[in-house]
């Protein structure tokens, strides 16, 4: 049961439990960096691109005459195997890491080894018939695999987010056709301003997801670009002529991912322009969505004493003391995911400042950073769209009332009846507590069946001529 292998790297020997696949370079790293407890395993994304890229490295090899067509064979199908779910639990190296990713990269290559051994019917860990450097990592270097891994693993998670954002913005369309006719207050700065629907307001929701989803469209092409073949600083050392190029066109066929080349490797080797863009979009996405979330509790509050305009459903009970009580606990946790982006902003900004002529060494933070702001930002899209937005109702006859007792509706009516009238309207109804609607029939000003064509929703919400 207890039964390991040895293993040897550069500072000595090291027992290794025999069954796992794993070697020595991963358990240094384990013990060196027990951070965050968050293995890079445990990043789906990561792994499945690690695991393309080892394998566009031995077609690309074999292509080149370089790799011998058995180890290609073995270490493509330990690959494929990976990219299909299997063995993600022997990635088991902290997502934050010292080393500029090499303790992940080391942490592939020696999994996908020990596999392509089995597979070739060799014993783990016996590695004179297939070597984790030698092979695997044949015409590579951490410093072009784990970059161009950041940006597969980007890629496939910006698209998931697109597509969850994309069902949210449906979501809210629904219900902005749904409240089209439900007249309500607009507000500036808090205070009454102008009428409009509450269809309108939800379309202005809708409209903001769906600006950023062209955003994030537009930064995901950013990281289409790869620097694979630069191998340790750029300058393509230990690599052949063309594995750049017969990589990269290898990699878009795993993939499906139309990669491309940078132009200079030797500056794509140390920029990290792409993630701090990458972010910065989604740093925008947590801004609108936190905004339209303050929106729904503020519309929300009450039930009794605030604004209730609307309703949101009831999730759960909202507090140990105060029965009855429910709070907006789903745009309150978006809120905090939110937050929770516009920090890992910070720290992805920080880390690509921080890199040092040829390399960027804190990139492991960066992808910890950008992963999670990804994971959580679709999990918020979807609670929000599945526990909130679908299930709202509006409060039609508050909402009406509030329209015909507003003195913001003097501004509707000044064309009708002059700005002077219309002032001693809002005067009056301030100092009284009255309704427009009330003293503008009072007054004589308007007749009923002119004042409530004037009013009608279609005649408040948009550009109108006068009626007569």
């Amino acid at each position: 049961m207890n039964r390991t292998r040895s293993e040897h790297d550069l500072l000595g020997d090291r027992d290794i439990p025999a069954n796992a696949y794993w070697g020595v370079h991963t358990l240094r790293a384990v013990e060196n960096f027990p951070i965050s407890g968050q293995t890079i395993g445990q990043v789906n994304d990561l792994i499945v691109a690690l695991a393309a890229i080892k394998q566009a490295a031995a077609m690309a090899n074999a292509d080149l005459g370089l790799l011998a067509p058995a180890r290609s064979r073995a270490i493509i199908a330990a690959c494929e195997e990976i990219r299909a779910g299997k063995l993600h639990d022997q990635f088991i190296v902290d997502q934050i890491q010292g080393g500029a990713g090499t303790s992940t990269n080391m942490n592939a290559n020696e999994v996908i080894a020990n596999r392509a051994l089995e597979l070739l019917g060799h014993k783990k860990g016996d590695y004179r018939h297939l070597h984790p450097n030698e092979h695997v990592n044949l015409s590579q270097s951490t410093n072009d695999v784990y970059p161009t891994a950041l940006r597969i693993a980007a890629w496939a998670g910006l698209h998931r987010l697109i597509a969850q954002m994309a069902s949210l913005r449906s979501a809210f369309a629904e219900k902005a056709v749904e409240f089209s006719d439900v007249l309500k207050m607009g507000r500036t700065q808090l205070q009454e301003a102008v009428p409009m629907t509450l269809g309108q307001e939800f379309n202005a929701f809708a409209i903001m997801l769906g600006e950023d989803e062209l955003r994030l469209a537009e930064a995901a092409q950013l990281i289409r670009e790869i620097n694979l073949g630069a191998t340790a600083i750029g300058t393509g050392i230990t690599a052949h002529p063309d594995y750049a190029e017969r990589v990269r066109a290898r990699l878009a066929e795993v993939t499906g991912i139309p990669v491309i080349t940078a132009p200079d490797l030797v500056e794509a080797t140390q920029d990290c322009g792409a993630f701090v863009q990458v972010s910065g979009v989604l740093k925008r996405v947590a801004v609108k969505l936190s905004k339209t979330c303050n929106d729904l509790r503020l519309l929300s509050s009450g039930p009794r004493a605030g604004f209730a305009e609307i309703n949101l459903p009831a999730k759960q009970a909202g507090s140990s003391i105060m029965p009855g009580k429910v709070n907006p606990v789903i745009p309150e946790v978006v809120n905090q995911v939110a937050f929770e982006v516009i920090g890992n902003d910070i720290t992805i900004t920080m880390a690509a400042e921080a890199g040092q002529l040829q390399l960027n060494a804190f990139e492991p933070v960066i992808a910890y950073s950008l992963f999670r702001s990804v994971s959580h930002l679709i999990a918020a899209c979807q609670t929000l769209e599945i526990n909130c937005i679908r299930g709202i109702t509006a409060n039609r006859d508050r909402l009406r009332e509030s329209v015909e007792n507003s003195i913001g509706l003097v501004t509707a009516l000044n064309p009708y009846i002059g700005y002077a009238a219309a002032t001693e309207v809002a005067l009056e109804a301030h100092r009284t507590g009255r309704g427009v609607y009330e003293l503008v029939l009072e007054k004589g000003l308007m007749t009923q069946a002119r004042l409530d064509r004037v009013l009608r929703p279609e005649e408040l919400t948009r550009p109108q001529q006068m009626v007569s």
